[in-house]
């Protein structure tokens, strides 16, 4: 088996490729260059964490007018609306500037000062998924306030690792597994020949922990939680989970989600969404859709899991 890790878009990646007889240098070669270079491009196009990527580029902007972008990130932008709307502008990408009030984000402040009403409430006025349309043809973003920002960290990871396996597809590879930052695609077998082995972490504060494995075949899968990125003020945990609807951290029990989608990019935004609609709202919203995601419900000390009736039952 060939394995390539790197680093990119702010975190690590690991690419596992079973080569068919054969092929082994065919899989160096897209190993050592290709699939590393695909994941740079997206974060040159859609990282917040550099300043001459086009997306700092459009939110550094003031002007309403068309702004070129790559088709990718039209791409990206379209699917993150898509969802949003679906989820009833739980899932929005140009929250940002809520995330920057509560102190997360790009360029975090050293405070955990908790946002007045007054302060949240004049935030809230820069953002909605009203404010930004997207082009395909020819791909182009647009904003109707000068201050709009959009973050795309919810969803960039997961086309990321849509494309280093749209590539491996490409040139023929039948048994892999692709991971950016904890969202994962996975085909075929491994090398064992059986299907690839996908730890879903323990939501707690400590060591990492794993509360469940699930075979990935011919899926993608991603997880959200508001357990590793959070502050506490007055015995309060406020998560980096920021639900646009009213400007603040979400607030219910829900400790994780965990979504299976043909596509990563489509399973990363909806572990989002799910995660901020909550436990009740989101598990109907799951099964209206057809979404096969799995719940992590905190209860005292202990996790209680439920899932969607798409989601497979554990073996």
């Amino acid at each position: 088996m060939k394995v390539l890790r790197g680093e990119a878009m702010g975190t690590t990646y690991t690419v596992k490729v079973v080569p068919a007889p054969g092929a082994k240098s065919t899989v160096d070669k897209l190993l050592n260059e290709g699939i590393d270079c695909v994941l740079k491009d997206v974060d040159r196009a859609m990282s917040t964490y550099r300043d001459d990527s086009e997306l700092s580029r459009f939110n550094a902007s003031e002007s309403t007018d068309w702004f070129n972008v790559s088709p990718e990130t039209a791409r990206v932008v379209a699917e993150a609306l898509r969802v949003g709307r679906l989820a009833g502008g739980a899932y929005d990408v140009t929250v940002e500037p809520l995330v920057r009030l509560w102190n997360f984000g790009a360029h975090p402040l050293p405070s955990d000062a908790v946002p007045s009403d007054e302060q949240i409430e004049e935030m809230r006025k820069s953002v909605g998924l009203d404010h930004l349309a997207v082009r395909l043809d020819p791909p182009a973003l647009k904003k109707d306030l000068p201050g709009l920002h959009v973050d795309l960290s919810s969803i960039a990871k997961g086309f990321a690792v849509d494309r280093a396996a749209e590539l491996l597809d490409a040139e023929g590879c039948e048994n892999y597994m692709v991971e950016v930052g904890g969202e994962v695609r996975a085909r075929g077998c491994n090398a064992s020949g059986r299907p690839w082995q996908i730890a879903v972490e323990r939501p707690t504060d400590g060591p990492r922990e794993i509360q469940r494995v699930v075979p990935l075949v011919d899926r993608a899968m991603a997880t959200s939680g508001d357990y590793r990125n959070y502050f506490e003020r007055d015995g309060r945990r406020y998560s980096h989970l920021i639900d646009p609807r009213v400007g603040r951290p979400i607030a219910h029990r829900l400790a994780s989600v965990t979504v299976l989608a043909d596509r990563c990019m489509e399973a990363d935004a909806w572990a989002t969404a799910l995660s901020i609609l909550g436990p009740e709202a989101g598990m109907r919203l799951a099964d209206d859709r057809g979404i096969a995601a799995s719940f992590l419900i905190r209860q005292g000390d202990v996790f209680v899991e439920r899932r969607s009736a798409a989601f497979p039952t554990p073996e």
